[in-house]
């Protein structure tokens, strides 16, 4: 098969992924789009709402993947991997493999009859593994592509999916497709993950049911998340008292993640102000060694926070043991009153975890890399999305944590400095 050419190849879909492609395509160049999930959007389109305007997350992301998705010159390869990158004069070639969907993506009109059909069930990776999807399933309501795709590994094969499917599209013996492309430009937009809740012994090592990651709390509070309000894990029932521990995933060398990761204060912040809503009544407590408020009004957002009533408790956290009832036993030092050491018990708490940086690129491309895991920009104030390779430039939180502002800033300079190479050569 004869490569296919592009402009610019962008790995990653997220926010910032997007962003660097709309800009590029209304600039008359082709480009690529390379997601591993089966949709776009990342990890912005699970959240419920940003900081610190309170707009909804999923109506800043959605249009921005329906753009994408209609532009004439961005082409969308969701549910797919680069496999590899040679660098040439003038650009790179290499592979993208499209995983098996297991459904004929072109013939797919997203009526999601084969899951309504489909009898086994799974946990819901969208929901941070609270709810339930089905082997055969459409990501979530505004995944694009709006396409289904089948989980083999827990697919039965019953065949009720292709009975009901209108259009005839169930394939199950579908292989992956290898696709050869040629590019002029790479744009890196892996995106972040979370750190390891299960590293941190003193906290539960990730057993304690009631202490949630921060994209459980996203979901939880998600109009459209998996049980419709905040309930807690374990149970069910509504908590009277919710804590959030601050740097549980950075500031910590026992962790390897010796920096500050920027937004666990104000996703924090948010998540209590959104709670506050939701369940009036609770006791919402904060328990940070610093509050870093670094954008335009996020100061003014903490102390709002602080106005509402939401508790803010200069403190160490030491561990975090289950009680018999299923609540969790705070063990905190608090430096407010001069270090004294106390239990404070509550219904449920989370666990403000870390930004660490995706791996995989480094597989892909020898890129310089930083101390901090994430990909090195050697000439930060004249080139801030340049790497160390030729014609490779980076964009948003695959350089470093940020918040979402400054990574959709930083997609839209990686796509200007793509056109200026163009231009200069």
């Amino acid at each position: 098969m004869n490569a296919v050419h592009y402009d610019t190849l962008i790995i990653g879909g997220g926010i910032a992924g997007l962003q660097a492609a709309l800009d590029l395509a209304d600039q008359g160049r082709e480009v690529l789009i390379v997601e591993r999930q089966p949709s776009i959007g990342g990890a912005m389109i699970g959240l419920s709402k940003v900081f610190p305007t309170l707009d909804c997350s999923s109506c800043i992301t959605t249009p921005k993947m329906a753009a994408a998705a209609h532009h004439h010159r961005i082409t969308i390869f969701s549910y797919s991997e680069v496999e590899d990158l040679t660098p040439h004069e003038g650009g790179y070639t290499g592979t993208v493999r499209r995983k098996a969907r297991f459904v004929d993506e072109a013939a797919c009109i997203g009526c999601r009859q084969c899951e309504y059909a489909c009898p086994c069930e799974v946990p819901d990776e969208f929901e941070g593994g609270l709810g339930a999807r089905r082997a055969a399933y459409v990501p979530f309501g505004n995944a694009i592509p709006q396409v289904a795709l089948i989980d083999m590994a827990s697919c039965t094969l019953c065949g009720r999916c292709a009975q009901v499917c209108p259009k005839d599209c169930i394939v199950y013996d579908q292989q992956d497709e290898l696709v050869p492309v040629d590019v002029a430009h790479v744009i890196v937009a892996t995106g972040w993950q979370l750190t390891s809740a299960a590293s941190k012994a003193e906290y539960g090592g990730a057993a304690i049911a009631n202490v949630l990651s921060p994209l459980t709390m996203e979901r939880l509070l998600a109009p459209h998340g998996p049980y419709g309000h905040v309930v807690r894990p374990a149970d069910g029932k509504e908590p009277a008292s919710i804590a959030w521990v601050q740097c549980a995933g950075s500031r910590d060398k026992s962790l390897g993640v010796p920096y500050c990761s920027r937004v666990c204060c104000m996703y924090a912040i948010k998540q209590a102000m959104l709670t506050s809503g939701s369940l009036p009544f609770a006791d919402l407590t904060i328990y940070y060694m610093d509050i870093r408020a670094f954008g335009k009004g996020y100061e003014e957002f903490y102390r709002s926070a602080k106005a509402m009533g939401i508790e803010f408790v200069k403190a160490k956290v030491g561990r975090l043991e289950e009680a018999a009832d299923r609540s969790v036993d705070v063990h905190i030092e608090n430096i407010n009153d001069r270090g004294q050491s106390e239990v404070r018990n509550h219904d449920m708490v989370v666990l403000s975890l870390g930004m660490a940086a995706v791996p995989d690129t480094r597989e892909l491309l020898p890129l310089a890399i930083g101390d901090d895991g994430f990909i090195d920009v050697p000439h930060p104030k004249d080139a801030p999305c340049r790497t160390s390779l030729p014609h490779v430039c980076v964009a948003g939180t695959a350089s470093a944590p940020m918040d979402i502002v400054d990574a959709i800033a930083e997609a839209s300079a990686a796509a200007m400095e793509v056109c200026r190479e163009g231009d200069r050569g």
